[in-house]
């Protein structure tokens, strides 16, 4: 069948939270002056912000500053707790690849104001993932992966997932250390440098080796 008619859905049936690292990469820290945590970051994109491959990505009126950032997204196969980081496979049904998609200027006004900015990144539309779920025996070595993100052909985003500051091991080990991942939970490991605003129309391709490219194309509603 022609992938073009195909109606993709995010990768995963069901979705309890979106868990997303901050700052995971030391270049990415660097372009945003900012220094990299000693411990790793958290915040939560709602499920509700999932799209599927091909699906569109839409930014409210409120936001005039769009920006993309790839990230490997690691995908959970069981519940877990309390998971120590030698064991962090057990975890592990596969791997997606995740955009996460930021209202730039509605965060960095939060971060301004000192409060939380959680919205800027959690709008209908703003966690497109996919377009598969590639399983465990697909790859062998997650922490060897080439991050790529292409608009309209022109190459923004490159690095590898050798670089994360905190490994899948550190990541799973400290997000279960008191709090239950689910079936389905997501896990966005972090963007890398590169990030860069979009305009209305833009086409995004955003690729992780061995296990995708994810492509979905920008609308602004204050276009």
């Amino acid at each position: 069948m022609d992938e073009s008619a195909v109606v993709f859905e995010p990768p995963v049936a069901t979705c309890t939270k979106i868990c997303c690292l901050a700052l995971n990469y030391q270049e990415h820290a660097d372009e945003g002056g900012m220094e990299v945590p000693p411990e790793p970051v958290l915040f939560l994109k709602p499920p509700s912000a999932l799209v599927g491959h091909n699906q569109p990505v839409v930014a409210p009126a409120r936001t005039r500053h769009l920006e993309h950032e790839v990230e490997l997204a690691v995908v959970i196969g069981r519940v877990t707790k309390d998971l120590p980081a030698e064991r962090w496979r057990e975890a592990v049904a596969g791997y997606t690849v995740i955009n996460d998609m930021t209202a730039r200027d509605l965060q960095l006004a939060n971060i301004a104001r000192n409060v939380p900015w959680d919205q800027s990144k959690g709008f209908d539309t703003f966690a497109p993932a996919g377009p598969y779920l590639a399983t465990v025996d697909e790859v062998p070595d997650p922490q060897a992966l080439e991050l790529t993100l292409e608009v309209d052909g022109q190459v923004r985003q490159r690095a590898n997932t050798r670089q994360m500051v905190f490994g899948l091991p550190r990541l799973i080990a400290d997000l279960s250390d008191g709090m239950t991942l689910m079936p389905g939970d997501l896990i966005a490991t972090g963007t890398i440098a590169g990030i860069a605003p979009l305009k209305d129309g833009d086409t995004m391709r955003a690729t992780v080796q061995g296990v995708g490219t994810l492509v979905n194309t920008v609308k602004f509603r204050s276009a």
